[in-house]
């Protein structure tokens, strides 16, 4: 069972990997050159610029908690709450294998940030 979320895990890296050489050029610095573009055409450009920005950061933190995920599963703490201790369900670990939290501790949590 572990080798199968070792390689979903590594999927997913591979993933968003690829995602992130994709949009590399979504996020390149806008032309201010007035008589390339219009001006709504560059506030266009700087809108896509900073959705893409907004994407790669996301993209990074997940990169970031799929790596923790392996480092987590080579420990052997892999599908451990973070917070109880207790087992995450299979079920929870399959939809997102970067998660740490149980399904309570997650509810819990969430109802405290609110």
């Amino acid at each position: 069972m572990m080798e199968d979320f070792e390689a979903l895990i590594s999927e997913r890296i591979a993933e968003l990997e690829d995602i992130a050489e994709f949009s590399r050029e979504s996020s390149a610095t806008v032309e201010l050159d007035q008589t390339r573009q219009g001006r709504l055409s560059r506030m266009d450009a700087l809108q896509g610029q900073a959705m893409a920005k907004a994407g790669e950061q996301r993209r990074n933190q997940h990169l970031q908690r799929l790596k923790g995920a392996l480092v987590r599963l080579e420990r052997g703490e892999f599908g451990e709450c973070l917070e109880c201790g207790e087992p995450i369900a299979e079920a929870r670990l399959k939809a997102d294998p970067a998660t740490t939290l149980c399904l309570d501790c997650a509810s819990e949590r969430e109802s405290h940030t609110r």
